[in-house]
């Protein structure tokens, strides 16, 4: 427990150490760092054109104060401020495309880079992570930070370079003209930046309680059955419109705080001629600087700010960006499962596989719920575990089937290791179908043949056809081809099972692990479903959580498991004279069954 709080402690402190710039930068790949850079030299080739026309006002002014009367002096250089400004408006358009194209190639690689981590962690994470979450990282989060790569990158650069190339040329005119031009922006910048105070904490309040928002609105509509059956639409809704209010308020709140300090800031900041024209004209009549200076200097001194203002418009982009960055590097630094790179050539796995776990210990957060558990599945035997509810039973199923790794203790497979195997491998290996198993939106046929992609359709329906559901897929609208909805939605509960099961046939895995897989089936299906799982795991090894005894009596083994730790194993009719617990449990169980099947009768 120790080392793995460790670990968690050492991915924390390297996501907020991490340079946010330089983790994008990473996510953007070679190709778009060059893009990047391409875009940088576009933007600074720009600014030239986005200064000169400055200058060529002033020059245009001084000419008229020294009597200048050539026609052809003022356009020239109304031609080259022309010239300038188009050579600024093409250069920053193909600067600012080529950072867009450059920004959507990273957002699409950190999308990539979130979808694959994702099947890569231990499924505890993603279980225990709220899923409007993980939606917000992969779809909100992700655009989020379009607007600031796209154009800060490019457009900062330049509005970053104008003001400094004007400050350059003034302090060539004259260094006191240039002095005082300053005087107003470094007192504006510390009367706006006060606005930034506990930007962090306000910001993380949006964070969270937008988060908060995505998880009730996830929630509201998941759960709407629920509310519709129960008449809890208005405790629900009170539930989901706080969070709306809360999300609403963290923005209006924090925008009241900054407001003062912003308006004072953007009032002094620009107000460069308060120094500028007083000071000039008292050196102008000491004959210190000449009037032409004075103009030239007073005009490109309103050039500063701008460009400065439009830099600082980034500001709060760029923080919040570095929240956003962290969120994703959060998931993206996540531990991997432990699996080797390439397949173990020491499993053979053309017949069945046998399945041995020694002093596996497993956590669900601080709380460990598995305490030392010792128990070997022989090659092609079915194994049966039972136990109250919350007892371990679909941990230690999840564990044989490599969701999460054990603490400690080592889960083996046909004697290697699950930590030598590859994921392709271990997937190949093991067919797990829980009581609640996900169906994509798509086809019936598709959704059975993610089992075994390369499977011809006629396969897939004699999957179908063993698993007892072929009859009631063919009373579907379209047959095999009807759209099943998302997450099977469009089906009944038992009708998804069936397909999952079907679909965990046609894997043909020498591994079959069934999480209490009839659940939501009628007694009718049930035994056509066991039926076909009997064929199914000939000479192969069956894991079975149940929690209907009655199906499980001829089990090879029965073990019992309570309270995180095995505390019986031995066949139906050993354990009913051995042990209090399974007796129980199968009394309780029996009478149950007979109570409704004497209510099904009306009797």
């Amino acid at each position: 427990m120790e080392e793995r709080d460790a670990r968690d402690t050492d991915t924390a402190t390297a996501i907020a150490s991490a340079n946010p710039l330089a983790r994008l930068l990473d996510w953007a790949g070679p190709g778009g760092r060059a893009l990047y850079a391409l875009s940088v030299v576009l933007a600074v080739v720009g600014v030239a054109g986005s200064v000169l026309p400055y200058f060529a006002a002033g020059q245009m002014v001084v000419g008229v104060l020294e009597g200048e009367r050539d026609l052809s002096f003022y356009l020239g250089w109304c031609s080259l401020a022309a010239a300038s400004y188009a050579a600024y408006v093409v250069f920053h358009y193909a600067s600012t495309s080529i950072s867009h194209v450059a920004t959507f190639k990273t957002i699409s690689s950190i999308r990539r880079r979130l979808a694959s981590k994702l099947a890569h962690v231990p499924m505890g994470y993603v279980l225990d992570t709220p899923s409007g979450k993980l939606k917000n990282v992969m779809v909100e989060k992700a655009d989020g930070i379009e607007t600031t790569l796209a154009h800060v990158v490019p457009e900062m650069t330049s509005d970053l370079l104008v003001p400094v190339v004007v400050v350059v040329y003034l302090f060539t005119l004259d260094w006191r003209l240039a002095l005082v031009s300053l005087v107003t922006i470094p007192v504006g910048a510390f009367v706006y930046g006060q606005m930034m105070r506990d930007y962090e904490q306000w910001y993380g309040n949006t964070v969270a309680t937008g988060n908060e928002m995505s998880s009730a609105a996830v929630e509201y509509v998941n759960g709407i059955e629920v509310i519709k059956a129960f008449g809890r639409s208005a405790s629900s809704y009170e539930k989901f419109s706080k969070a709306v209010w809360a999300y609403a308020h963290s923005f209006i709140d924090w925008m009241a705080h900054c407001q003062i300090w912003s308006d004072m800031g953007l009032a002094i900041m620009p107000a460069t001629l308060v120094g500028v024209l007083p000071a000039g004209c008292l050196l102008v009549a000491s004959g210190q600087v000449s009037t032409s200076t004075f103009v030239l200097s007073a005009i490109l001194s309103v050039g500063i700010f701008p460009p400065l203002y439009a830099a600082m418009s980034f500001m709060d982009a760029l923080a919040q960006v570095g929240t956003t960055v962290s969120q994703i590097a959060e998931v993206l630094d996540q531990r991997d499962q432990q699996r080797a790179a390439a397949p173990c050539a020491r499993l053979d796995a053309r017949g069945a596989v046998g399945i041995e776990l020694r002093g596996v210990r497993f956590s669900y957060g601080r709380s460990e719920v598995l305490h030392g558990v010792d128990l070997t599945v022989p090659a092609g035997q079915v194994c049966a575990l039972v136990g109250p509810s919350g007892s371990g039973k679909s941990t230690i199923a999840r564990l044989m089937a490599g969701f999460w790794d054990a603490d400690e203790g080592q889960v083996s497979l046909g004697g290697v290791p699950l930590a030598e195997l590859s994921a392709d491998q271990l997937a190949h290996e093991v067919a797990y179908v829980s009581q609640d198993n996900y169906l994509f939106d798509a086809s019936v046929m598709d959704n059975i043949r993610m089992g075994r992609p390369d499977a011809t359709d006629d396969e897939v329906v004699e999957a179908a056809r063993s698993c007892g559901c072929h009859d009631f897929i063919m009373g579907l609208d379209q047959g095999y081809q009807t759209v099943v909805g998302g997450g099977g939605g469009h089906l009944s509960g038992g009708e998804r099972q069936r397909i999952s099961i079907a679909r965990a046939m046609l894997h043909d895995s020498p591994v079959v692990i069934l999480d209490e897989a009839t659940a939501y089936t009628d007694p009718e299906s049930e035994a056509q479903v066991e039926e076909a799982v009997s064929r199914l795991v000939a000479g192969r090894t069956l894991v079975v959580v149940a929690h209907r005894l009655s199906t499980i009596t001829d089990a090879d083994q029965i073990v019992v498991v309570s309270d995180g730790r095995i505390e019986a194993t031995g066949t139906h009719q050993g354990l009913m004279g051995s042990c209090g617990l399974y007796r129980s449990m199968y009394q309780a169980h029996i009478g149950a069954r007979d109570i409704a099947v004497t209510s099904s009768r009306g009797e």
